[in-house]
């Protein structure tokens, strides 16, 4: 009988399983796709709009979802133990491929687009998110970095390809497509929700463990590492015993500081783009912004795939450390001039591309560096607690952004300067704290190896 998982143990076939992550993670980033909808959803119900949402309730939208994914992450730890990798990535595609026909069948209001497409839809990336990720880390344990990097890249840049259907690619879905006689919006969210669970459920077949006591050909672990912070741990945390290590909770804060400033430009991008280009007079109008904002975001989300493979593989060489270091202050940097580079269409494009590709450092670094510093066996709970981080500066990001932008009056685009300041401090806050990081010290006692 055909054996799947002594297949992919055989010479390199174990890229197999990257492919299948790329898949999957191919449709869950498309979430970074919410500022190609913010347009439409925030246009007056006196200019024809069909929904008439204030700024901060399509954030809401955003945030829920954002927010949702971490704490279905943390369940998804338990239950991956229980009923296997496969599962959970088909039971993710699931949820997160109903929650946008649904979303785009009843989704005619704030509210049912809070559920459909913020909990139901953050739901189910949160369920199938962490199983590429575990499963590459432990058929690459020669390559974590690197591998963390491209089992993730799918989600940033599989939100090129929605942003790009949806607002521009042969007239946008959004401007040339009716199913059901239903608006735009909602007809995009059907389309994409029946192209989830397609894709999700191919890339879930491939989605299984190695044997045990799997080691790639030619790999030997090393015994000692010139940068002590990537280090293989010889032992594994629990939960509990993670959360007891002050490295956790100096890496959850640099988490949510780097996460709340990519959020904060991933949200506001499109508003802030049309804002900006039409009042330095650098569009010819506001159709036109539009479409350069697009375009910014589609270089926003290749430039957040790109991110997470490169800064994957630097953190190999440099350790994680360094890496969240450097990172962390290179996005401080653009942030803080992000506002200005707003008035020129080369460089508001430029500027995007730069954040996102920091941004998507987060997504290698961090799942990296969890298992260095607690271990591999419960990377998929530990790693849920960690991208908590993520679901919380999912509310503060956009909330920021979406605040300045409703007090401001007609006209008015001094306030985004506000918002990409604190997004850039919050980047010179993280960098701060990765210099106060070294590996956690070894368990003590019979707690030293989480029993199983």
């Amino acid at each position: 009988m055909f054996n799947l998982q002594d297949y992919l143990a055989t010479g390199n076939k174990r890229w197999v399983v990257v492919a299948g992550a790329i898949f999957i993670q191919f449709c869950l980033g498309s979430i970074y796709a919410w500022s190609a909808f913010t347009g439409l959803l925030t246009k007056p119900s006196v200019q024809g709009g069909e929904y008439g949402f204030t700024a901060q309730q399509a954030a809401w939208i955003f945030s829920i979802g954002l927010l949702f994914v971490p704490l279905c992450m943390i369940s998804t730890g338990r239950l991956l133990t229980k009923f296997g990798p496969r599962a959970m990535a088909l039971a993710g595609g699931l949820v997160l491929g109903t929650g946008y026909i649904l979303g785009g069948l009843f989704g005619s209001t704030f509210w049912t687009q809070l559920i459909f497409i913020g909990v139901v839809g953050g739901s189910g990336i949160g369920l199938a998110y962490v199983v590429p990720i575990s499963v590459g880390i432990k058929w690459f344990p020669d390559k974590k970095g690197l591998i963390s990097g491209i089992a993730v890249a799918g989600f940033g840049f599989g939100a090129t390809l929605w942003v790009k259907m949806a607002g521009s690619w042969f007239g946008g879905l959004l401007y040339t497509v009716s199913l059901f006689s239903l608006p735009g919006v909602q007809s995009v969210f059907l389309i994409y929700g029946t192209t989830f669970l397609l894709f999700i459920g191919l890339g879930s077949l491939v989605m299984v463990n190695p044997p045990q006591g799997y080691v790639p050909q030619g790999y030997s672990p090393p015994e000692s590492a010139e940068n002590n912070d990537i280090k293989p741990m010889d032992q594994e945390f629990s939960t509990l015993q993670m959360l007891g290590k002050p490295q956790f909770y100096i890496l959850w804060i640099m988490f949510f500081s780097t996460a709340l400033a990519g959020l904060m430009v991933i949200y506001s991008i499109s508003l802030f783009g049309i804002d900006a280009l039409q009042a330095a007079n650098a569009v010819e109008g506001p159709v036109h912004a539009a479409a350069i904002a697009g375009t910014a975001m589609a270089w926003y989300a290749i430039f957040n795939g790109l991110g997470r493979v490169i800064w994957g593989g630097i953190s190999d060489r440099l350790g994680r450390k360094w890496s969240i270091f450097v990172m962390s202050c290179f996005q401080a940097f653009i942030l803080l001039v992000f506002f200005e580079m707003g008035s020129a269409v080369s460089s508001f494009i430029l500027a995007a591309a730069i954040i996102g590709f920091n941004f998507g450092g987060n997504f290698a670094l961090f799942p990296a560096i969890t298992a260095d510093y607690f271990g591999g066996k419960n990377l998929g709970a530990n790693y849920g607690w960690m991208f908590l981080a993520f679901g919380i500066a999912g509310i503060a990001g956009p909330q920021i952004a979406g605040y300045f932008k409703d007090i401001a009056g007609a006209g008015e685009i001094a306030t985004w300067s506000t918002s990409f300041t604190i997004a850039g401090i919050a980047c010179i806050f993280a960098a701060v704290l990765s210099l106060f990081l070294k590996p956690p010290s070894k368990l003590q006692g019979p707690k030293s190896r989480v029993k199983h």
